[in-house]
């Protein structure tokens, strides 16, 4: 805490906790301070969150929540109710957490922060209008509405549609070999093929060899007959049951294949149906609106020579210097001239807008768009929008629950997070942070450290108090990180040869050429926006997939939308270095799965093994068990009533839905006969409920399995229960999960390994524990490239490659490559300031 921090201690002015137990925290009492920058730290997973979000500020909305109606209560996404006994002066509170934008891609950058708000009213009320246009109001500048969306592409952009080639892939196929992938694969396009059976067309002859008027009947048609079908029937047998008028095996309604995409693509709530009926689907830009997705009258409006879409598709800090002059009064004479009111309206709204884009740009975002999409954007990008929003807001006495703030930004980028939050701070309200960051945590004004492990090993506060105290804590791992201690020295590893790139040209890289030495670890750095995940996560990766012919990950379903544009493809090629490479491995941070069925165990293939050992056991043979009865996934096993999920719902009108221990297997997903088989005492679902050190001691005979396991320990995940859900997992811990499955796997060399940020979410230990494993890939033969921020990742690396120097169009250039200690040397580069003191 700061001089004159320590006098609150005896005004009562802070947050009494008592008896939390959420999570692994240890029934714990806590006092922390308001109107102060207090931090949370602890190793990755020991409780520092189910502190600051799943007890503070889950009590904080809850409280909220409390005083509106209950109507007004569904609207809102409820947190559960904290196990915690008492929370004394705790004030409303806002959170900012590390999360995903909306699912849908009509959410940007402008409607997250309110410019896209303020340009609609700019572009209505002070807009450069053609002579005798009648005013439009502010909506009919958003394509989001009747009143402004382009009619013809309904306010998306791009029109879509099918032709007989997207639909009929392969013409040469019979309709009875799935000529027409468009339709469905399983009974329902059995169905159809046989209707067009007794409709009387020929389901044998190639497609290309059916006249065109069949065969667009049979695509485009949008009548539904219904008729007799008999199934299994041969096309002749059909003729003949017609003729004799037999009993069908049923009557089928016919649906063309063009109506079956569009009516599928509509209404499904399945994202993977409707991904699969996307593919049939071609998309262009609306000719009307030529992309801009508005009415010709709403785009006939100018400001300041742009039109709203023009407009919206300029970086923040162009918009900044065009409405800076509005804003004092450089511009204001000429429109003063021919219309004082809209002079006045201009001024007041550029000065809003002004004000507002100085904290984006402070915070490292003057690269983004207003009309740039939320999907696209990184937690930590949108985390720093929604926080500009609220510096911006004026907001006081409030408490702001921040989620590593600092994740994804370069440390010039982090001075100017810490002015952001000081000023929330000097208007009156407490930060709670969650941070690893050791130039934030050496900024609070408190810490609370928890611990001393992870998961079970955790949960107990060992230091709430001023920085300076946490050093006397023993038991504090995060203490040995503050006094910044300098990594060892090694020596840098010499390429055995060069990967080269030319012609690089993605977002904001420009015919780039870039050389990544082969057989070492190069870290890609530079400031937030520079273009390093344009670089090596999009370009690099691209070019090397479609090299080797390995598929690159399709966009996830969050970013499956209408809207979403067609993939950009990156121009440039690989010029050397190829033959080097024999294996591509991306490990990022999306999710090892979307539902509780995926688990550690079954992701790392640990499972697997499990359940051969529990089918192995003297009873599970008598009874005739194969490994599959220990899988919740399958009937035979799995508990009857909760379908292996090991929960049920309970629906509360108002409240937030209760998920509560099946009544029939008390949560441990399976029936009692699976579970009377024991491997050393031990039935299936006592041993999912392990932690993996744990299972690590458990599994001590079985090599394979002690193995495995090892590896988990190593990357930090030690603390994590073999069947925790992929839901409940951070995306700093798939990654770890997806870079053990990766260690476990024999190492052949000459695999080229690429990593986004692998440090966000990790304390300084972890960080130390993750630079083991990657070393030891380097160490069998391998390439790893990482982009990252971490100066103590950037400082062991062998080689890096330092992009920018600034973001966006600022950017996108190679300012330094080499060895970190010629890296740390050079003026023009932005890292290098803070290279230096850890090389």
């Amino acid at each position: 805490m700061k001089e004159g921090q320590s006098k609150k201690a005896s005004t009562g002015d802070f947050v009494r906790v008592r008896g939390a137990r959420e999570h692994n925290l240890k029934n714990i009492n806590v006092d922390i301070p308001r109107n102060a920058l207090v931090v949370f730290t602890g190793v990755s997973g020991s409780g520092k969150s189910s502190l600051a979000f799943g007890t503070l500020y889950a009590e904080a909305q809850r409280r909220y929540l409390e005083s509106v109606s209950p109507y007004a209560r569904r609207l809102f996404n409820q947190m559960s109710i904290p196990e915690v006994d008492e929370i004394e002066g705790l004030p409303p509170a806002v959170a900012l957490q590390q999360q995903r934008g909306a699912v849908t891609t009509r959410s940007s950058v402008g409607s997250v922060t309110t410019i896209s708000n303020l340009l609609r009213m700019l572009f209505s009320r002070a807009g450069d209008y053609p002579k005798g246009q009648s005013i439009i109001y502010a909506e009919g500048f958003s394509p989001n509405t009747p009143e402004g969306a382009c009619p013809n592409c309904h306010g998306l952009g791009r029109i879509y549609d099918v032709t007989e080639k997207s639909m009929v892939p392969d013409d040469s196929l019979t309709i009875r070999e799935r000529a027409i992938a468009a339709w469905p694969t399983a009974w329902q396009g059995q169905n159809l093929r046989e209707i067009l059976m007794t409709l009387g067309y020929d389901v044998d002859k190639p497609w290309r060899d059916l006249p065109k008027k069949d065969r667009d009947w049979i695509l485009f048609t949008e009548e539904q007959p219904t008729v007799p079908v008999y199934s299994g029937f041969s096309a002749k047998e059909v003729k003949k049951a017609l003729s004799q008028k037999l009993e069908p095996s049923y009557m089928g309604t016919f649906t063309g294949a063009k109506r079956y995409i569009m009516q599928t693509f509509a209404n499904t709530q399945s994202q993977l149906m409707k991904k699969r009926v996307m593919q049939f689907m071609s998309g262009a830009d609306c000719p009307v609106c030529n992309g801009k997705r508005l009415k010709k009258e709403s785009l006939s409006v100018k400001f300041a020579g742009y039109d709203i879409t023009e407009i919206s598709r300029l970086q923040l800090y162009e918009l900044n210097k065009i409405f800076s002059s509005y804003a004092s009064h450089a511009s204001f004479d000429k429109i003063n001239e021919l219309h004082p009111e809209k002079a006045m309206v201009a001024q007041r709204i550029a000065e809003d807008l002004v004000a507002r884009l100085s904290i984006m740009l402070d915070l490292g975002l003057g690269y983004l768009t207003p009309e740039r999409s939320t999907p696209t954007l990184s937690p930590g990008e949108l985390q720093r929008l929604r926080l500009a929003t609220q510096v911006r807001s004026n907001l006081f006495g409030v408490v702001y629950v921040l989620d590593e703030p600092s994740a994804g930004l370069h440390p010039a980028d982090t001075e100017a997070l810490l002015r952001a939050l000081d000023k929330l701070k000097d208007a009156g309200n407490s930060l709670f942070v969650v941070e690893h960051e050791v130039d934030i945590i050496r900024h609070a004004d408190w810490v609370v450290d928890v611990g001393p492990a992870a998961g079970v090993n955790g949960g107990e506060i060992l230091y709430s108090g001023p920085l300076n105290g946490l050093q006397e804590m023993k038991a504090s791992v995060t203490r040995r990180y503050i006094t910044q201690p300098i990594p060892p020295k090694r020596t840098a590893r010499t390429a055995t040869s060069w990967l080269r790139l030319e012609g690089i040209s993605r977002n904001n890289l420009s015919n780039l050429d870039v050389s990544f030495p082969l057989g070492v670890l190069t870290s890609v750095t530079g400031i937030s926006g520079s273009g390093k995940s344009s670089l090596v996560s999009q370009a690099l990766i691209e070019l090397v997939a479609g090299q080797l012919g390995q598929e690159i990950d399709a966009p996830t379903e969050d970013q499956q939308d209408l809207l979403e544009e067609e993939p950009v493809l990156s121009s440039g090629r690989i010029t050397e270095g190829m033959e080097q490479v024999k294996r591509l491995v991306r490990v990022d941070q999306k999710p090892i799965g979307r539902t509780p069925r995926s688990n550690l165990a079954t992701y790392t293939g640990l499972f697997d093994h499990v359940r051969k050992l529990f089918a192995g056991t003297k009873m599970a043979k008598a009874r005739h068990y194969d490994a599959g009865r220990f899988s919740f996934n399958v009937a035979k096993g799995r508990c009857p009533h909760c379908a292996g999920e090991g929960f049920v719902m309970v629906e509360l009108l108002f409240l937030p839905s209760v998920y509560s221990p099946c009544p029939t297997c008390h949560g441990t997903r399976y029936n009692d006969k699976t579970l009377e088989i024991k491997y050393k005492d031990k039935n299936i679902a006592e041993v999912l409920s392990m932690s993996v050190d744990a299972a690590w001691e458990f599994f001590k005979e079985e090599e394979i399995l002690r193995r495995s396991l090892d590896v988990v320990r190593q990357v930090g995940l030690g603390y994590l229960r073999l069947g925790q859900p992929a839901t409940e997992l951070s995306g700093g811990e798939a990654q770890r999960i997806k870079l053990a499955t990766e260690l476990q796997r024999s190492q052949r060399g000459h695999t080229l390994y690429v990593l986004d940020e692998p440090t966000t979410g990790l304390h300084p230990s972890d960080v130390e524990k993750l630079m083991v494993q990657l070393n030891s890939l380097v160490d069998a033969g391998n390439t790893v490239i990482v982009v990252e921020h971490d100066m103590h990742v950037i400082a062991q690396s062998d080689w890096v490659i330092d992009i920018g120097p600034g973001a966006g169009e600022h950017g996108g250039r190679i300012v330094a490559e080499g060895i970190p200690a010629a890296v740390a040397k050079n003026k023009r580069s932005k890292t290098a300031a803070y290279l230096s003191r850890y090389v």
